[in-house]
């Protein structure tokens, strides 16, 4: 056994367990509580072996649930950057890419590139894996809006162009849960949970 390299595997582990300690804007379905990342990451890498079938297009399952897991684990660095604020979202790039090479760094060498590569692959959003990927990134806080009666939106006086905005990229990995977003969004603005320019 390689001791240092297994050392270096148990940091890692270690490491990412911070990812439970960062919390997100969006409340869970009973709005009890804010949600961590690392649920945010775990929901999602059920969605996608759950809506596989929507996607536009035949992609690797398990490479998509694994971008899934580790898209936020930048955040134990970068701190999460709520999807509507503008002025963070100018700096996020940088502050995750800085992330990215220390918390990755932590792995044995073709590790780091194995799972920085999937990071990176995710952020460009070009293959079928990081495109579906994406969808279960935007759909999931999407949902939970939904189902607590949009509180974070209200809170926050979110616009439909907003969400609109953040969503519709959401067409590049499924059509069909585009539409159905589409759906919830118009559903939100008429109970007033979304502001309607």
């Amino acid at each position: 056994m390689d001791r240092e390299r297994l050392k270096k595997q148990i940091d890692f582990v270690l490491e990412i367990d911070k990812e439970k300690n960062i919390l997100r804007q969006t409340h869970l379905t009973d709005y009890r509580r804010q949600e961590n990342d690392a649920e945010h990451a775990w929901h999602m890498a059920v969605m996608i072996y759950l809506l596989k079938e929507y996607a536009n297009e035949e992609f690797d399952v398990a490479k998509a649930m694994m971008m899934a897991l580790i898209h936020d684990i930048v955040e134990i660095d970068a701190g999460d950057t709520y999807a509507y604020d503008t002025k963070n979202l100018e700096t996020q790039k940088e502050r995750e890419e800085k992330a990215a090479e220390r918390i990755f760094g932590l792995l044995p060498e073709e590790q780091k590139q194995e799972l920085k590569g999937l990071f990176e692959e995710f952020e460009a959003c070009e293959s079928s894996e990081a495109k579906f990927a994406r969808v279960m990134d935007n759909f999931q806080p999407i949902l939970l809006n939904d189902s607590n009666n949009g509180e974070d939106w209200k809170v926050h006086k979110i616009k439909k162009s907003q969400v609109e905005n953040r969503q519709k990229s959401s067409q590049l990995g499924s059509k069909d849960i585009w539409e159905y977003t589409s759906e919830l969004i118009e559903r939100n603005v008429k109970k007033g949970n979304l502001i309607d320019e």
